[in-house]
């Protein structure tokens, strides 16, 4: 079975996703949406998208009975308004992170897939890729013992402009839903859902999130500490340690190709690269493509 797939937006990302596409032999790219013709029409050459799929508004494109599955690749500000608008036309969704900008439009848009019995998931791209799988792999076999504390931060600085989305509040500015997405979906993957949550932040001119740090306790005992920023350039790196040992995640922790384990006094470094556009095999697209992926419960 091949599902038709329609992409909401035209920026970067789906781009990137469209491209990914190709590489799944059940995936077809039938369908975009944008506000705009003219990126509509460019977006829909590019990707061999016939011209009357080109929608110019996100309503269209949720009333296009051709479409199976809606990638939603607009601004994070955008997530909850255009997911609700897919899932309330029947159509399953894959949401671009950041999910959501918080925790209400989170449920909202959980509670109006379970009602519609409808697939929706968010695009953590990092979750597929070789190296994360293998993180997974090795807790699973208790090569590190028992998880005690996880630490992770990626920050990047950017010149303040509050022209940029980073900077805007009201497109969801922030380190927070940008890069700290990426060391909280570790933290969650690895310990699940915390017990005791602590945060700190840093607030810049423009009112968003320039800094921040997360502290998470369970009942297990398990500590973890995740941090963002736009505000400085962090190490970008991830450390789980176990009773047994650890598994580091060098720069850039969110798309590593590598890692380095420590077991009872062995330490071995894995060589786990995403493949690029190009090559070919099971990891073609990086996390980008998950030919598992089911949309249909």
């Amino acid at each position: 079975m091949s599902f038709r797939w329609g992409i909401a937006g035209t920026g970067v990302i789906a781009n990137g996703f469209a491209d990914a596409l190709r590489r799944l032999p059940d995936a077809q790219l039938v369908a975009v949406g944008s506000r705009s013709r003219e990126k509509a029409d460019a977006f829909g050459e590019k990707h061999g998208i016939a011209p009357r799929r080109r929608h110019t508004s996100y309503e269209g494109l949720a009333a296009d009975d051709s479409v199976d599955v809606v990638y939603v690749a607009s601004p994070h500000s955008h997530h909850h308004e255009h997911t609700l608008l897919f899932l309330n036309a029947g159509r399953p969704v894959l949401c671009e992170k950041a999910f959501a900008l918080d925790a209400e439009q989170a449920a909202d848009m959980v509670a109006v897939s379970r009602e519609r019995g409808l697939f929706l998931m968010e695009a953590m791209w990092s979750r597929f890729l070789p190296a994360y799988v293998k993180v997974r792999e090795l807790l699973a076999e208790g090569i590190i013992g028992e998880v005690q504390s996880l630490e992770a931060d990626f920050g990047l600085r950017f010149p303040a402009d509050p022209e940029h989305r980073l900077f805007d509040r009201a497109l969801g500015g922030g380190s927070l839903l940008d890069l700290g997405v990426y060391p909280i979906s570790l933290t969650s993957m690895v310990l699940g859902a915390p017990d005791r949550i602590t945060a700190y932040g840093a607030l810049g001119p423009t009112g968003v999130d320039e800094h921040i740090a997360v502290l998470s306790g369970y009942d297990s005992g398990a500590v973890a500490l995740a941090q963002s920023s736009v505000r400085a350039t962090l190490g970008c790196t991830a450390r789980i340690t176990g009773t047994e040992g650890y598994i580091e995640l060098p720069f850039l922790m969110h798309c590593p190709e590598e890692l380095t384990v420590q077991s009872r006094g062995t330490t071995e470094r894995l060589s786990l690269p995403a493949a690029r556009e190009g090559d070919c095999g099971e990891t073609a697209g990086g996390g980008l493509t998950a030919p598992s992926l089911s949309v249909t419960g």
